[in-house]
């Protein structure tokens, strides 16, 4: 077996791996061990994991203010070819591990942020690092595919044993892409290209000569039909050109960006606790559904679809109810207008479900299911062949994906089944959300509106003085993030357990009473 020297950032040194090296769910190497430990002996004398031995500090470590003086130097060199206006930390990333986050100056932070609820199974986790020394995953990164014209012989085993081995029931196909953004611009682009093959009456007739002359002249009708996509009120899908005229969370997002003339409904707001506001929120959730069906049959551009966040991440954490989502099925089937389910933040386990609209109970699947971040790669889920154009290269670019990312989830996922995990997300999830519901209690005023109940640990509160708060939280050894105008939204990594909640409950505690 063929090996060769590499530099290890666990160890700092030089070892032997083989380039044919594979993926060993069943422990943890011994090298792995050792270079964890070494990392933390000033932070702590004893390391715990149910998931991984010796890996994980026992908690977190704060030695200086955030940032401190090695990283204000770093901080200040990368500015000099970088923005760095919207740097929340900058981290040592060879030093971090497990659940928690390290920066040059030697602190060592409990992280349920997780690089905004992009890392499953936590920092280096020692699985994902052999998965990227095998000569599968070389292959992918050194010999990266144009996957439209030259995909690779295995492309369609990687993604039958990955990506499409937890598709969304009654997806099969899957359509991979970059980012998130990407995965809802081009799942708007298939939801549009389906419309006008419908009405031009199936995939077999041919575009019109001056369809296709009015299309290069940007000229509408008949090359570019005026069709939209419906979005919600504080909702968030991404940032490209499509994707942005249906995200309206925050206004920053959208300044001096031209937006097409697409409809927004209103978002159901529901009151908490929610079982001493039925009656209101049912209404709530009925109106907004009202308003959908208006503006599906009245909207002077027609919507083609109509896309959703199982729950509204970026807008504040905003809930609906199973009923909600299965009315709002029961309006896109009625008027035969596509529903785009965005589980970029939500999927992957985090709710205690792999999938949140799992929750809902759906009789009748999603059109098409998008997916980033915890997933590492990125894409749409569907189900219905005619949501395939009916011609090549009009869903198409270079890369459309990437093998090498592909590779990881499909890594993700074997440590996700091995290990329980969306199972222990749904128990911890529990868990913590009893402990908030007791700070609730004794902080009133400090952790309003507490909601996630039953969704893993997708837990959000409201707080009076949320950017403070989050400030605050790093002094006591977290690193946590906001949502919305006043949200402090949790999005702990799979890994995180009851030791680790209580590690957070008591930093929260300690933020509140730093106020008085």
């Amino acid at each position: 077996m063929a090996s060769r020297l590499l530099r290890s950032s666990y160890s700092g040194g030089l070892r032997a791996v083989s380039t044919a090296s594979t993926v060993r769910p069943a422990a943890v190497s011994a090298v792995h061990q050792f270079s964890a430990r070494r990392q933390f002996t000033a932070s702590t004398s004893k390391m715990a994991s149910s998931f991984y031995d010796n890996w994980e500090p026992e908690g977190p470590t704060v030695k200086t203010e955030i940032p401190g003086p090695k990283a204000k130097e770093a901080i200040k060199e990368l500015d000099e070819v970088f923005d760095t206006r919207s740097l929340n930390m900058l981290t040592d990333y060879p030093k971090s591990v497990g659940n928690y986050i390290a920066d040059p100056d030697g602190n060592v932070l409990l992280d349920v942020y997780a690089q905004i609820a992009s890392i499953p199974i936590g920092y280096n986790n020692p699985v994902l690092h052999d998965a990227a020394l095998s000569s599968a995953m070389i292959n992918s990164i050194i010999n990266r595919p144009a996957l439209g014209n030259f995909p690779p012989t295995d492309w369609a085993s990687v993604l039958k044993t990955g990506i499409l081995k937890v598709a969304p029931k009654g997806l099969n196909q899957v359509f991979t892409a970059m980012a998130g953004s990407d995965a809802n611009e081009t799942a708007y682009k298939a939801a549009f290209m389906w419309r006008r093959q419908k009405e031009r009456g199936g995939p077999q007739v041919e575009f019109t000569a001056e369809e296709m002359e009015s299309s290069m002249l940007n000229q509408t009708p008949p090359g570019s039909t005026p069709l939209s996509i419906l979005s919600f009120k504080t909702g968030f899908h991404g940032r490209l050109f499509g994707s942005l005229s249906t995200t309206r969370s925050k206004p920053i997002h959208k300044l001096d960006i031209p937006a097409f003339d697409w409809p927004q409904a209103t978002f159901p707001l529901l009151k908490y606790p929610l079982d001493q506001h039925a009656e209101e929120n049912a209404a709530a959730e009925q109106a907004a559904l009202d308003e959908v069906e208006r503006l599906i049959t009245t909207y002077h551009v027609p919507p083609a679809a109509v896309i959703v966040e199982p729950i509204q991440s970026e807008g504040g954490d905003n809930h609906a109810s199973p009923a909600f989502f299965r009315g709002l099925r029961a309006i896109t089937r009625k008027h035969d207008v596509l529903l785009i389910v965005d589980e970029v933040q939500t999927g992957v386990g985090a709710t205690g479900k792999f999938w949140a609209h799992d929750h809902w109970d759906l009789q009748d699947p999603p059109d098409m299911v998008t997916f980033s971040k915890k997933a590492q790669t990125a894409g749409y889920y569907f189900g219905n062949p005619e949501l395939r154009p009916n011609k090549p290269y009009r869903q198409f670019n270079t890369w459309m994906g990437d093998p090498a990312r592909a590779l990881l989830f499909k890594a993700i996922i074997g440590e996700i089944e091995r290990l329980g995990l969306v199972e222990n997300t749904a128990k911890v999830g529990e868990y913590l959300y009893g402990k908030l519901e007791g700070l609730s209690q004794k902080y009133p005023g400090q952790f309003e509106n507490l909601r996630g109940k039953g969704q893993g640990t997708f837990i959000a509160f409201d707080t009076p003085r949320r950017d403070e708060f989050l400030a605050r939280a790093k002094k006591f050894g977290v690193n946590i993030g906001g949502s919305g105008q006043s949200a402090v939204r949790l999005r702990p990594m799979l890994i995180f357990q009851e030791k680790h909640a209580d590690i957070l409950v008591d930093a929260l505690e300690k933020v509140v009473k730093s106020f008085k």
